[in-house]
């Protein structure tokens, strides 16, 4: 029967066997029939979509219309194979680490696509081939329930072995199962079939407890992160307890109620507008033995909610501006994929700023810096007095950070006012405009910055720091600037330089004797 053939009653049949049935309709490998390639002790590995039973019974199977649509080709392939193991993925949540151990102990995968996705769903072909490039090098054979030119366009290098077959009724799947094995059928003795249904679990979420929960915050901190990034408990603490901006939220195993997840997040001023803030998530962290189980998405999702709520929110990022925990996501976390599939944009090469470009924090050894630095006509450096200038300072750096989303500087700026520690701020003149300001800050100077910003003194007591850069003209007055910072704090005692967030300019860094410290991903969402 043809798609076009109707029955008696002039409606399409439940199961419509299109003229072209199953198909090998691309093989660039020679993987088929797979019956060549499996020893009889050997995992096939069988990844299909979780999708939900159809109301309309149009693709459930009549004997059984509430069990999993894709069961019968598990049963299906173990005619074929007596070493089946049958674990569905979730759209939304992609291929995942449960996934990846799966696909490791198999020596062939074949991934089902049901079809071309819905509105706002992922596409399933890019799961597949984030799968393939998981599998490395082992055969995995796609298996489509649908028209394939209903997908789009196909990378088959990434897909190198494609069936297709109409739809995913039980009829079709078993058919697709006899053409993957070349048609021949041989009975094992006891098929084994592990159907390991994949359902991240949803957990409560509550609000983080300063004193009782600190212990085991910080523990997380320090299991989750890479050992340059760990703080010391009081520095830590610090950072967390932040009255008015701070909302930090917890998961709890249900049955000791330890901690298993912390979610650290924070609100503050995005600049001198006082009505708009930024929202930031500024760690996700999960007990190892308790990934994959839905923890870190529930906290995620607390938190956008929460945060989302709150009136004059107008952005979301990751990381933090201040206090600073970590600027961004790190550039080599092993959880940008993850990150991705819920939503944040990472276009690194993109120039849209927030869609994942790199920002670094270096490092400087004063005895590597340039022992001369010619001065150019009409420009010269000072710190800034307790003149009337303090106003033109706040006025360079509202416009600049605006102009370059660099959120939050007006305030570190404004902490200063009325302080000995303006002193700390550098201001570069050209004639007698100010056309560069910058932050310095080290130990024992009573310096606000230092309290936000913890990885200076973390290096040790001779490392100063330079923050909030703010250059208004030609970026050749950084490297006057650069100097002039480094002569102040060397009249502190200090002996090297942290310099955070700085995007771009890795070869003039380098060229300067920097050393990068961290680089992570800028990334954030429009409220």
């Amino acid at each position: 029967m043809s798609s076009t053939d109707l029955s008696r009653n002039g409606q399409v049949p439940r199961f419509v066997s299109n003229a072209y049935g199953p198909a090998v309709i691309h093989q660039s490998q020679p993987y088929l029939p797979l019956s060549k390639l499996l020893k009889e002790r050997d995992i096939l590995l069988l990844l299909t979509p979780a999708v939900a039973p159809d109301p309309s019974g149009t693709h459930n199977d009549p004997r059984s219309p509430l069990r999993d649509p894709f069961e019968p080709l598990g049963q299906a392939l173990a005619r074929h194979h007596p070493w089946v193991r049958h674990v569905p993925y979730l759209p939304r949540n992609g291929i995942t680490g449960t996934h990846v151990v799966h696909i490791r102990l198999a020596a062939v995968i074949i991934f089902v696509i049901s079809g071309p996705p819905r509105h706002g769903q992922p596409s399933q072909v890019t799961m597949a081939e984030i799968s393939r490039t998981v599998c490395e090098h082992r055969p995995q054979v796609i298996v489509a329930c649908c028209d394939v030119k209903e997908l789009g366009p196909l990378e088959t290098e990434a897909l190198p072995a494609i069936v297709q077959i109409p739809n995913y009724s039980p009829t079709e799947l078993e058919a697709a199962a006899d053409l993957l094995f070349g048609g021949t059928r041989k009975l094992p003795t006891a098929p084994q079939v592990q159907n390991l249904i994949l359902s991240p679990k949803s957990w409560q979420c509550e609000g983080w407890n300063g004193q009782s929960d600190l212990q085991a915050a910080y523990d997380l901190w320090c299991q989750c992160l890479p050992k340059k990034f760990h703080l010391n408990s009081f520095l830590f603490q610090s950072l967390l307890c932040r009255d008015g901006y701070a909302m930090h939220y917890v998961v709890r195993e249900p049955e000791t109620s330890a901690v298993v997840g912390f979610c650290a997040a924070y609100t503050t001023y995005a600049n001198s507008d006082n009505e708009q803030l930024v929202g930031s998530i500024a760690a996700i962290l999960v007990r190892p033995s308790y990934r994959q189980r839905g923890v870190g998405l529930s906290l995620h999702n607390h938190a956008m909610r929460q945060l989302a709520k709150i009136r004059g929110v107008s952005r979301i990022q990751l990381g933090t501006t201040f206090p600073r925990l970590l600027y961004g996501l790190p550039a080599d976390s092993p959880f940008e994929e993850w990150f991705r599939r819920r939503g944040w944009p990472m276009a690194p090469r993109s120039m849209v700023p927030g869609m994942g470009q790199e920002a670094c924090d270096w490092f400087l050894r004063f005895e590597d810096w340039p022992a001369t630095v010619t001065m150019p006509p009409g420009l010269s450096f000072q710190t800034c007095g307790f003149g009337g200038e303090f106003h033109a300072v706040l006025d360079l750096v509202s416009r600049e950070s605006k102009r370059k989303d660099n959120l939050a500087w007006y305030d570190q700026y404004a902490r200063l006012a009325d302080t000995m520690n303006m002193q700390d701020i550098v201001l570069g003149y050209q004639g007698d405009t100010i056309v560069a300001t910058a932050i310095t800050y080290c130990k024992n100077t009573g310096s606000p910055a230092l309290e936000d910003l913890p990885w200076a003194s973390m290096m040790g007591d001779n490392v100063g720091g330079v923050t909030c850069i703010c250059i208004a003209g030609l970026s050749t007055i950084m490297i006057r600037l650069l100097d002039s910072c480094i002569g102040l704090l060397a009249k502190h005692g200090m002996r090297k330089l942290f310099v955070d967030a700085m995007r771009g300019g890795d070869q003039g860094f380098q060229e300067l004797g920097f050393q990068k410290w961290a680089a992570y991903r800028e990334i954030w969402r429009n409220v």
